[in-house]
């Protein structure tokens, strides 16, 4: 520690005086740390501020400015991506099945130059039987489904006909054999037409190569590197795969993460993907507002959403719970099993109208008798 700013050791956090040491000249360490400790003194929030309150009108109020957008990358079919406020309403939500899921996979040397990334990205994308088949002929006399393959798309995308039979016999109840470029499935019991339909829909789901949920991949260049979008995410199968770089590679599917790397990532992610829609649409929300919020969905351990299923019922006051939504259900169930609310939050004093725990009526006084 220099002996310049050995006074405010105590008065600022290592971030900060990492900072000063790093950025402020030598001449003028002595000022530049006064003048942190003035600003972080005055950042500080004070006892009894109404924190919640603050965050929701900073986010609410910031909101209200988003368009209803999607982005779409140019000249690829199915790559949208989900951005303005319906992206932000999906966050907050915590929803486990969303829109437009994507992930950016960040490759290792020499992949990262350029070197094979059509051939990479192309093993990625999810192939199925469907992508493949040319010509589809149902024999109903003998309950047989003949599929046609596409030669050159086959050739291109490195499949091989015994591929594509053995993903067929893996995944449905039907004898398959294969010929030059056909195969052929048959049904093994005696069952009805409806039987051979269904075998037809489900014959075409099947994946021959690449990873499930990646429907679609992209190779762009960002800051002198190759990297993969794709639309569609499996993220733990990615990190599988010996040429993808673990550390930077990601999706904007929180649940994903959460499931993958733990609750802290999710976290951070929820704060990631919150912050790049608010640049995105050129608005500024402070950064403590978004931390509160991501700290709010994710202290119980799992992530849940700011909605009656998810935050709001895992408040212990039964007013506060009744307050939102359903409020029948809850006081019922909380009547049937006695439970006793002891008033510490605001919303049950604001509706018996007593004074709330915030600011001056924070701190309780009590008169001593002699």
């Amino acid at each position: 520690m220099k002996e310049e700013i050995k006074e405010y050791e105590e008065k600022l956090n290592a971030y900060l005086i990492k900072e000063l040491l790093e950025n402020a000249p030598q001449s003028k360490l002595k000022k530049a740390a006064k003048k942190t400790v003035e600003e972080y003194e005055s950042a500080k929030v004070d006892p009894g501020e109404a924190v919640g309150l603050i965050c929701a009108e900073s986010i609410g109020e910031q909101g209200t400015q988003m368009t209803l957008d999607t982005f779409h990358f140019a000249g690829v079919a199915e790559m949208n991506v989900t951005m303005g406020l319906p992206r932000l309403i999906e966050i907050l939500d915590g929803r486990k099945e969303i829109t437009t899921p994507m992930m950016e996979i960040f490759l290792k040397h020499p992949y990262s130059t350029g070197k094979n990334v059509k051939e990479l990205a192309m093993e990625l994308k999810q192939t199925t039987i469907g992508d493949i088949a040319k010509e589809y002929s149902l024999n109903i006399a003998d309950m047989k489904i003949q599929i046609i393959l596409n030669e050159q798309k086959m050739k291109n995308l490195k499949i091989t006909i015994s591929q594509v039979g053995k993903a067929a016999e893996k995944l449905t109840k039907a004898k398959i054999t294969t010929e030059n470029n056909m195969i052929e499935a048959k049904l093994k019991d005696n069952q009805d037409l409806s039987a051979l339909y269904a075998l037809k829909e489900n014959i075409h789901d099947v994946p021959v190569k690449g990873i499930k949920g990646i429907r679609q991949v992209l190779t762009v260049e960002r800051n002198g590197e190759f990297l993969i979008i794709t639309a569609g995410s499996n993220l733990k199968k990615v990190l599988e795969l010996e040429f993808v770089d673990t550390e930077r590679t990601t999706t904007n599917d929180i649940y994903e993460i959460s499931k993958t790397f733990g609750i802290e990532a999710a976290r951070q992610a929820i704060i990631n993907e919150v912050m790049r829609v608010v640049e995105a649409q050129g608005l500024n929300i402070d950064i403590r507002h978004i931390l509160l919020v991501a700290d709010t969905m994710t202290v119980s351990g799992e992530v849940k959403g700011i909605t009656r299923y998810g935050v709001v019922s895992e408040k212990s006051s039964v007013l506060a719970r009744a307050s939102f939504e359903t409020p029948l259900k809850h006081l019922i169930n909380a009547t049937l099993v006695g439970e006793i609310d002891s008033l510490n939050s605001v919303v049950e004093n604001v509706m018996l109208n007593q004074l709330i725990p915030v600011g001056t009526g924070l701190p309780k006084l009590k008169v001593k008798n002699d």
